[in-house]
């Protein structure tokens, strides 16, 4: 276990020390000059004193002052566009090297993902936002009843291909109402990518059963990593990642939207080499590789800035 605290503190380490090149100007410089102002936040309902902190790919990136949480100003993008078969496959920087041939670790990491949610409940209808190629389906599917949206239509395709019951599109209130209430609500590393995070939660919650649970993974903005590595944080990725969650802003989030934070923590993960050499590659400026090797294995990381929150449903 000591030889692997180490390693990782080593790949802590190179990680926050890859630095890119870039103009850190706010891409709309009324920002810097008035901040802080105010803005409505999505976590606190009202509004509340944002302050600029840097921009990134053309992006300014605001945080606000009572909550934490950070956002990216995007008005321009357009997740039906970005979200294709291109990025799971390597062509975005900031996506996937090679999803599919990841499926042995991927599955493997969120098997362990399934035993921890059922810790909170053991079985069930079970709906995964944002499903991908459905290997998390594939883990679930023993203990749930199972199901899933997914944006990109050719991951949609290939769920359905393995007889999973998933829509294409985003999860709106007529996906939902088609696939009926369920007891386990997932979005894995989805939560950042929403264009209005209160709005999905709210309807997930309205789509729960009674002491139903939904299950969060994202990155935490407020870890010591995030604060170092500020610009060139390994998960500041705008504009895919349009919200840099805090666990004090999840906490205020799931209020509104009737959900009570129950655990929040930061596990350990097993992430395919592959995706941590395109990671690699992207942060230090280099254009990433179409095709990395290394799907095949899984190394166990922990840098303490991805949490996994638990919110369950509060009867009004």
């Amino acid at each position: 276990m000591g030889k692997l605290l180490r390693s990782n503190r080593r790949l802590m380490a190179l990680f926050a020390n890859c630095c890119v090149g870039g103009n850190d100007q706010p891409a709309t410089p009324d920002f810097a000059a008035n901040s802080p102002m105010q803005l409505l936040c999505p976590a606190c309902s009202r509004s509340t004193q944002h302050r600029y902190l840097f921009a990134k790919n053309g992006c300014d990136i605001l945080a606000c002052s009572s909550c934490g949480i950070g956002r990216a100003q995007a008005p321009m993008f357009r997740p039906e566009q970005y979200y294709t078969g291109d990025y799971f496959c390597g062509g975005r920087a900031d996506g996937y090297a090679d999803y599919r041939s990841a499926e042995p670790v991927l599955r493997r990491e969120f098997a362990r993902t399934v035993e921890f949610i059922r810790n909170y409940r053991a079985s069930g209808r079970l709906l995964d936002i944002g499903c991908a190629y459905g290997f998390f389906l594939e883990e679930a599917r023993p203990f749930f009843d199972v199901s899933g949206v997914e944006i990109a239509e050719d991951a949609s395709g290939f769920c359905r291909g393995r007889g999973f019951p998933v829509l294409t599109g985003v999860a709106d209130e007529a996906a939902l109402a088609q696939l009926g209430a369920m007891d386990v609500i997932v979005l894995l590393d989805v939560i950042e990518h929403l264009p209005d995070p209160l709005a999905t939660l709210t309807l997930c919650r309205r789509n729960l059963s009674a002491d139903g649970i939904i299950v969060v993974t994202t990155g935490n903005f407020a870890s010591l990593y995030a604060r170092l590595a500020g610009r060139h944080w390994r998960l500041m990725t705008p504009p895919q990642h349009l919200w840099f969650h805090t666990p004090e802003s999840l906490r205020r989030m799931g209020n509104s939207a009737g959900l009570r934070l129950e655990a929040c923590a930061h596990p350990w993960k097993l992430v395919p080499l592959s995706l941590m050499l395109f990671q690699l590659r992207r942060m230090l400026g280099s254009r990433p590789a179409c095709a990395p090797r290394g799907g095949q294995i899984g190394i166990p990381i922990n840098m303490f800035d991805a949490m996994r929150c638990v919110l369950r449903k509060v009867e009004a």
